[in-house]
């Protein structure tokens, strides 16, 4: 009799393949036969269900969260059962005993982790990589993690104060041999950030400017570790691909590809300054690929979208000094003030205040500024825009935007594609993901937690690109699911995931793709210190299973906690 049969269920299987009916039977966390098969001690009837393999989510944040979090919340709730963290290159491993306080800054700068949520939360039970690595392993939870070494961290930990400096040579030859420890431990890469996003107080963060001999040396640890791991990077010239980018930034990735022999990612955006851009990144790509060097873009399924509120860290008031005087009440004291008619004309009179440029054109920037909804709609018609409706309504794009954000109480949200939405339509984004040459990846889920909810990516590939959408063309379902499985396996060289077949382990989505519905996000404050964050429920995953055991049902956690550190072996 086997531990577990799946009875009767459309099997999706994550190779492309057509989806059939069959059952799934699992023994010691590993299906054993698809097809007819006999008992099981427990079964579950998938009658009328998809049947897909657990989602694997390569890009993400989670290094903090998963010390605190055994549930892994939001990417549980959305089918994840596989996440890889420290990506972009920061993280907290290595890390000298007083430093922690240096990573937590970086992350909180970069990635908008609120430091007190990460003071308070991480345990800091670790010094090196592999003491790190073997606390995520001690530590149950609903899924499997993966733990990429960061750049800025390893910096930190080698030179200390000097992290932003040159580093010596003897410094590279030491961040190179900790790179091969950390990846012989199992780590499942390296990763590091080339672009002027990524900021701290004191500057760029380590690495953003490194000599391409410091990335070699790095490259070259791969190859005596045995060419384990993924050399992951985020760079200016992918993140919007500038024609102008020297040349020094361009000619270091073919050299550390040919100098590790390890597969690198990066990630590639389309950008509104140049909108075929990413076109030419692909077809540098494919130029490299021809050579034999294994380089692979990561893209997103949908724009990135900040998310603009009350509650959350931004929104087109948010410099104003008439908002600023009453951004420290209570949501609801602001919202009153906000509707009486002396605040709401101070307030549209007034100019806001910032040095910041970017962030100012950003958070005003009317034609791409929506009203998100519930349910959240991800591919705004641009009539449906902050200066088109104030247009048509003889309003300024401020007075409709206020309204908007008086939505709901005070908790509505609006929808502000930064990168992505070129042509306000998703179809640059359809042939980006269907490229042969990429992968899935930008869910930087547990990021971003003001500005951001995009954890939920795995869900809107299954709602809105094989079922729901209106504007453009869709994409089967049985490809959808191979994108975010078998290939996600792929990347990272996870063997034992990714399908469902025999001898595969036994992580499995169980949807009803009829009722699969994403929920608007909304604000939380229940990370540690009252941390805030953005998450996105969902109704429509009846079970999700991992190794074997059921640990979510009808979107319930269920207490099992099978998940456990994934050492890399590829």
């Amino acid at each position: 009799m086997h531990d577990l049969v799946i009875r009767s269920g459309s099997v999706v299987d994550g190779t492309g393949g057509p989806a059939r009916n069959a059952d799934i039977a699992v023994d010691d966390g590993v299906i054993t036969e698809v097809g007819k098969v006999g008992a099981g001690q427990r079964e579950i009837d998938a009658d009328g269900l998809v049947v897909a393999p657990g989602w694997i989510d390569v890009h993400t944040h989670y290094d903090g969260q998963v010390t605190w979090d055994p549930e892994v919340t939001p990417s549980s709730w959305h089918g994840a059962t596989t996440v890889v963290m420290g990506n972009c290159g920061v993280g907290f491993a290595p890390v000298r005993p007083g430093g922690e306080g240096f990573l937590i800054e970086l992350m909180e700068s970069v990635e908008d982790i609120p430091g007190t949520a990460l003071h308070e939360g991480v345990d800091w039970a670790w010094e090196s990589f592999p003491e790190f690595l073997d606390a995520l392993d001690a530590t149950p939870r609903v899924l499997d993690v993966a733990a990429q070494l960061p750049h800025a961290a390893l910096r930190a930990y080698v030179m200390g104060d000097r992290a932003h400096e040159d580093a010596s040579a003897d410094e590279v030859a030491e961040m190179s041999r900790l790179t091969e420890e950390a990846l012989r431990a199992g780590a499942a890469g390296f990763t590091t950030s080339r672009t002027e996003v990524h900021f701290s107080k004191h500057g760029l963060i380590p690495g953003t400017v490194a000599p391409t001999d410091e990335l070699v040396a790095i490259g070259e640890a791969f190859r005596r570790a045995g060419r384990r791991g993924v050399f992951q990077f985020i760079s200016d010239r992918y993140l919007q691909y500038y024609e102008n980018m020297p040349a020094a930034e361009r000619d270091w990735i073919p050299e550390v590809a040919r100098a590790s022999g390890a597969r690198m990612t990066f990630l590639l955006l389309q950008s509104d300054r140049c909108p075929d851009g990413w076109r030419g990144a692909l077809d540098e790509t494919a130029a490299w690929r021809s050579e034999g060097l294994d380089i692979v873009p990561q893209v997103g399924s949908r724009p990135v979208g900040l998310l603009y509120g009350l509650e959350g860290t931004l929104h087109p008031f948010v410099k104003h000094p008439t908002y600023r005087n009453l951004a420290s009440l209570p949501l609801d004291e602001r919202v009153a003030a906000l509707r009486t008619s002396e605040v709401r004309a101070a307030l549209l009179a007034d100019e806001p205040r910032s040095h910041d440029k970017v962030t100012l054109r950003m958070i005003q920037n009317w034609d791409r500024i929506f009203p998100l909804g519930d349910p959240p709609d991800y591919e705004p018609s641009p009539d449906t825009g902050a200066r088109a409706v104030a247009e048509r309504e003889g309003r300024t794009p401020q007075e409709v935007v206020l309204d908007w954000l008086l939505e709901r109480e005070g908790k509505a949200l609006l929808y502000s594609p930064t990168a992505g939405y070129a042509n306000f339509s998703h179809d640059d984004i359809r042939e980006m993901i269907e490229h042969p040459l990429t992968v899935l990846g930008l869910s930087d889920g547990g990021a971003h937690c003001g500005v951001v909810c995009d954890a939920s990516m795995t869900t809107f590939l299954l709602t809105h690109w094989a079922r729901d959408r209106t504007r453009g063309e869709k994409i089967p379902l049985e490809r959808v699911v191979h994108l975010q499985t078998a290939r996600q396996a792929n990347l990272y060289g996870f063997g034992d995931r990714g399908t469902i077949e025999p001898g595969k382990r036994a992580d499995l989505n169980l949807i009803d793709f009829e009722g699969l519905a994403l929920h608007a996000p909304e604000m939380r404050f229940d990370l540690p210190a009252g941390g805030k964050r953005l998450v996105q429920r969902v109704d429509g995953y009846e079970a999700t299973i991992v190794a074997g055991e059921v640990t979510y049902e009808r979107g319930e956690p269920t207490g099992a906690r099978p998940g456990r550190l994934v050492r890399s072996q590829a």
